[in-house]
């Protein structure tokens, strides 16, 4: 296992990130954050977190478990009774590594379900390639170019004792 971001280097990524939200948008009017479990999760608490040092405001920020949608699994899971605010808001997923694509896949046919967005945009600590599918990131932390043979492992200190991101052979 080999660290190519360490504990630093994902802070400054999700700064970044911050900036170029509110930089993008022309301010945080309208939007909420949507962190697809579970690392996309806490990533999606610490953007808001930074948002709010910036702007001086609170994001709304939501949790969003993909499993029902997933187009891997044969008996997909009854849908969640769990409301998700997103009609007519710019909803910018987070996620933290993007590789085939699938995953957001889901998640976008999951905001629709709950809602029509206005707009969604997505952020990832990393982009690997490998697409499936014709999904971009309109925020990425790091390219990090992989085989297809390779793991991706992000580590957040809320689940796992320590921020990292690291490549497994």
């Amino acid at each position: 296992m080999k660290e190519i971001i360490d504990a630093l280097g994902m802070q400054r990524s999700l700064r970044r990130i911050t900036h170029e939200i509110i930089e993008h948008n022309k301010g945080i009017e309208d939007i909420v954050l949507v962190g697809i479990k579970t690392r996309g999760e806490v990533l999606a608490k610490r953007l808001c977190e930074h948002i709010a040092q910036v702007e001086g405001k609170q994001l709304e920020c939501y949790a969003l478990d993909v499993f029902h949608w997933r187009d891997d699994h044969v008996n997909p899971s009854p849908l969640p009774k769990a409301k998700l605010p997103v009609k007519d808001k710019k909803v910018i997923l987070v996620d933290d590594v993007l590789f085939k694509g699938r995953t957001v896949r889901a998640a976008m046919d999951a905001i629709m379900y709950f809602g029509r967005a206005k707009e969604i945009q997505l952020a990832v600590l990393v982009d690997r390639g490998h697409r499936e599918l014709p999904i971009r990131a309109d925020y990425i932390g790091k390219n990090i170019p992989s085989s297809i043979d390779e793991i991706i492992k992000v580590k957040v200190k809320e689940i796992d004792g320590s921020d990292g991101v690291y490549i497994l052979n």
